[in-house]
């Protein structure tokens, strides 16, 4: 009888200890769960900004990095290391790659018009140069960054590496220079190919750099600039910034939105390249995959007004 009573308790001890020994492994890769997809949720240890990481929670846009504008630190991300397809964000690194090699923004040049086939065939979006006219590379800078005019980046790269693939090459360059580790571009427009990708988080590396060169600042920033006068346009014309058309008041709770670029092709979705100024700091932030296109809500302008918002408000 002792022996049988013996034998039920070694069993029961033996269930006990597989019941724990499933508990304590079920914990365990609970943990490592969380661990793994602390990223945007602004949980200790996320090594990502705590509370402003919190702020990327329950956006239109599945991919968003948040970075101090000053250091480039990370300070919040939700799927940032994910590839996407940055549409017209790539004029950021067209304008960037410019800037660098040229050496008077007041030379003006003869826009070539090989090219403007093409771009109405995938039609892309256009600043309004036509072929043949006189435009400076401060006009074509302002047509490539605020209209996100893709004559404008053609233009710069005909003329800086004698062809797009050239001028490519020379942007994936700068890249690697940048550490932008998983980004690889194939044209200067942002127009969809599936070889062109980058991460949220090599965009807002690349925005806080190209935001030290104050040219590149001041066109990022603008709402709208006035072309010369041409032949072909003897009034000039006046170029608005895609995001300010979609942005009627910039002002968010602490501060304002100061600039940035959008971006869309079916592929990538709604993106969004952004600055601001929140309770005395700024703030890049990029978004991209958001639903909708041109004629929908603007759901990544929507995304940038809450998080720097949110901001605001974890500062009060």
């Amino acid at each position: 009888m002792d022996r049988r009573k013996k034998k039920l308790r070694r069993r029961r001890r033996n269930r006990l200890t597989a019941v724990l020994l499933v508990l304590m492994l079920f914990f365990i890769w609970l943990g490592a769960r969380n661990y793994m997809n602390m990223e945007g949720l602004g949980l200790p240890g996320s090594g990502d900004g705590g509370r402003l990481s919190a702020c990327l929670e329950d956006l239109y846009s599945p991919s968003a990095a948040l970075v101090d504008a000053g250091t480039g630190e990370k300070l919040g991300a939700a799927g940032g290391s994910r590839r996407i397809y940055p549409a017209s964000m790539t004029k950021i690194m067209t304008a960037v790659v410019a800037l660098e090699h040229i050496s008077s923004l007041d030379e003006t040049i003869t826009m070539p018009g090989d090219f403007y086939g093409q771009l109405y065939e995938e039609n892309a979006s256009m600043a309004g140069f036509e072929p043949g006219e006189e435009v400076s590379y401060r006009e074509l800078l302002y047509g490539a960054l605020l209209p996100s005019g893709a004559e404008c980046c053609m233009a710069f790269a005909e003329k800086i590496a004698g062809s797009e693939s050239g001028f490519a090459e020379m942007m994936n360059e700068k890249a690697r220079e940048l550490g932008m580790r998983d980004t690889h571009f194939t044209n200067c427009t942002g127009l969809h190919d599936r070889k062109h990708y980058s991460t949220a988080e090599d965009m807002a590396r690349l925005v806080v750099y190209a935001l030290k060169n104050d040219t590149f600042r001041q066109a990022f920033t603008s709402r709208s600039y006035t072309m010369a006068s041409t032949a072909f346009h003897p009034g000039g014309f006046t170029v608005t910034s895609t995001l300010f058309a979609s942005l009627s008041d910039p002002s968010v709770t602490g501060g304002e939105i100061l600039g940035g670029k959008t971006g869309y092709t079916q592929e990538a979705g709604l993106c969004l390249a952004s600055l601001a100024e929140v309770n005395g700091k700024e703030y890049v932030l990029v978004t991209a995959g958001a639903p909708g296109d041109h004629q929908s809500e603007p759901y990544h302008v929507l995304d940038a007004v809450k998080v720097y918002g949110r901001i605001g408000e974890n500062a009060e």
